[in-house]
């Protein structure tokens, strides 16, 4: 069984903003994966899919990104999911918009949902899909700016970027980490599409 875990924080005030990109991405999935139902389990809204003959369970932790680590603790104990069965889907200020990134495992990086999952699973194992946000412009806060919504040229590249992101889950799901970095990291779509 794998999971795959969107970062992210809930309700209606939080649902377009920079710092939801993961949540975004588990939406879309969902969607073509034709799931339709969510239950709340975990600390979590939860739902399960069968994908190749394989368990994949879906989450978006409740408990606000800087906590998320609480809810996949719970998620992975219950369903005995070794760390190296999860990918972690969220943003990155360190990717320019139209990026992403898979990686197998490693820090943080700043990332206060991401240290939260290593606090509390004790590991760093986690697989990671990273999707770019850029940098905050001069004056703004982080804070500020991962809380902002994407304006509308930043979003017209992530609806492309999220449909991107889930055909990475979908090779990650089948065919692993390796085959799924190898396909799309150094991809990134711009104005003109998708580039090398």
């Amino acid at each position: 069984m794998k999971a795959i875990i969107g970062l992210g924080n809930p309700g209606v005030t939080y649902a377009h903003n920079r710092h939801n990109v993961g949540y975004m991405v588990l939406d879309r999935l969902a969607a073509r994966w034709h799931v339709r139902d969510w239950f709340n389990r975990y600390q979590a809204r939860t739902s399960r899919a069968d994908v190749v003959n394989q368990s994949v369970i879906l989450a978006k932790p409740q408990t606000y990104m800087n906590n998320s680590g609480r809810s996949v603790k719970s998620l992975v104990a219950a369903y005995d999911i070794d760390a190296s069965d999860v990918l972690l889907v969220y943003d990155d200020l360190d990717l320019a918009v139209g990026q992403l990134r898979l990686r197998r495992k490693g820090s943080a990086g700043g990332h206060k949902g991401v240290l939260s999952v290593i606090t509390h699973l004790g590991v760093d194992d986690c697989h990671r899909l990273r999707l770019g946000i850029g940098s905050p412009p001069p004056g703004v806060t982080v804070v500020d700016y991962v809380l902002g919504d994407f304006a509308s040229k930043e979003w017209e590249i992530m609806h492309d970027v999220i449909d991107l992101a889930v055909s990475a889950i979908e090779m990650w799901v089948k065919d692993g980490v390796d085959a799924a970095m190898a396909q799309f990291n150094g991809t990134f779509i711009g104005n003109g599409g998708i580039h090398a």
